[in-house]
């Protein structure tokens, strides 16, 4: 293990904007860690809800950071980094929580190279009922030196902003977060060109929860097409930002990384089933998709039974009329969208294909 010990400085950014119904439960979480050397920052987005009474409750037990006008995910990330001390910094989603252990599992994990710690989190709903673990399983997280799957493909198995923790001189090389380009989906940013810069440690623990609700990004249920459309374009800023910073270390990443990606070729699908006239890539073709799709599935990090039943689930998209590609495809995309019969299959193969 690295020299990282129980007096290292760590940090705990809270971002928050209108969620003063979740953030309580968020702050009590990074108060409640069992690390002594922690600070809680809440970073507030301008918010127009009551959030200020529910931080001014606090005191000085937190640091607060009040922007006057809504900035959106990165520059709460730039406002919050720059009130930190910690050594170790962590981003925390303000309707998200952390478990009393994840700090302290996240300094015992840390390694001589680590610029990341990633962790998985339960799956919540408005009520903390525990739904499922993201990232799945079933899906081994990607570690080490990731850097060869970033230039292959642009992505790695990672997972979202409050199972991230980063080593803050990799921060200070890689920030602040460009506000205009990643104003939502900032932690893509970092959890895309921090690894440039040390390596990726993972904790397979659940260390804690990641609500999913109606108002948050990651809930689109009856915008498919749109979601598609806004991931297809982060990733898009993604590859950019990571085509920047490889350029500065003497490094190429390829045009058509993404076309290597099963996770962004399945967004472009969507994006050109769903909506064909604001699909944002003039020149896709389902059947190309498709093919790329299934190719890509071949190369990934999972069972050989997962691999091969993605690639034939991208092949059907391709090949199926339009109206009923559309059906499956949001069948795998959005969970509510499945008719029960579905439900218990789906439940059965992922058992399966674990």
């Amino acid at each position: 293990m690295y020299s990282i010990q129980d007096h290292t400085p760590v940090s705990i950014v809270i971002a928050n904007y209108n969620y003063a119904h979740f953030l309580r439960r968020s702050i009590d979480s990074a108060l409640e860690q069992n690390y002594a050397a922690a600070e809680v920052i809440v970073v507030d987005d301008a918010s127009t809800d009551a959030t200020a009474d529910v931080i001014a409750s606090y005191g000085s037990r937190i640091k607060t950071c009040l922007r006057e006008v809504n900035g959106g995910h990165a520059a709460a990330f730039n406002t919050g980094f720059a009130s930190s001390h910690g050594e170790i910094v962590l981003f925390l989603d303000a309707d998200d929580y952390l478990y009393p252990n994840a700090v302290s599992e996240v300094v015992e994990a840390w390694e001589e190279k680590t610029a990341q710690v990633q962790f998985r989190l339960h799956i919540v709903d408005e009520q903390m009922h525990v739904k499922d673990i993201f990232p799945p399983v079933e899906l081994p997280f990607d570690s080490g030196d990731v850097t060869p799957e970033l230039f292959r493909k642009g992505r790695y198995q990672t997972t979202v902003t409050s199972g991230l923790a980063f080593r803050r001189s990799v921060l200070e090389k890689v920030m602040p977060v460009p506000e205009p380009e990643f104003r939502q989906g900032a932690d893509g940013y970092l959890a895309t060109v921090a690894p440039l810069h040390g390596e990726v440690t993972s904790i397979e623990d659940c260390l804690g929860a990641y609500r999913i609700h109606g108002a948050n990004h990651s809930v689109f249920a009856e915008r498919l097409g749109q979601r598609a459309r806004w991931r297809i374009a982060h990733d898009f800023r993604r590859l950019e930002a990571l085509s920047d910073q490889a350029t500065e270390i003497g490094l190429d990443v390829p045009d058509d990384a993404g076309l290597r990606d099963p996770v962004h070729i399945e967004e472009r699908l969507a994006s050109l089933c769903i909506d064909r006239d604001q699909h944002p890539v003039a020149n896709d073709s389902r059947l190309s998709l498709a093919t790329a799709g299934a190719v890509a599935s071949l190369r990934m990090n999972a069972s050989r039974k997962r691999r091969l039943m993605l690639a034939g689930w991208f092949l059907s998209i391709g090949v199926l009329p339009r109206d009923m590609a559309k059906t499956i495809l949001s069948w795998k995309l959005v969970a509510s969208s499945r008719p029960p019969f579905l439900l218990r299959l789906s439940k059965t193969i992922r058992h399966a294909m674990g």
